[in-house]
């Protein structure tokens, strides 16, 4: 009998197919669960814009957060971006692709 393989949020944010949600802890082990939006390769790294589902303090219910996948001991993480600058040409990145989409 064949095990199903256990896809870390991570794997799930990469893989294309997958379109479910994600579920992340914060530092006192509060779960909360994102909707994927995007993956954004930009700089030689990977950003990835996340929709609260989950209510969370202080987040508008039509924002999104951006998080970089960053490597911390070994082993991959997201770590929210909080620098204003980055958040900002994520988004524009964003934007350009759902315009290229659209003129598809």
């Amino acid at each position: 009998m064949a095990t199903k393989e256990v896809m870390t949020e991570i794997d799930k944010i990469l893989d294309e197919e997958c379109t479910d949600n994600i579920v992340l802890y914060d530092e006192n082990n509060k779960e909360t669960e994102f909707e994927q939006v995007a993956l954004i390769p930009k700089d030689e790294k990977i950003y990835v814009i996340l929709k609260p589902v989950t209510k969370i303090e202080g987040v508008a219910d039509d924002e999104a957060l951006v998080f970089v996948i960053d490597e911390i001991e070994d082993q991959d993480c997201l770590i929210i971006v909080d620098d204003e600058q980055i958040i900002t040409e994520v988004f524009n990145d964003y934007y350009k692709l759902l315009e290229e989409y659209n003129e598809d």
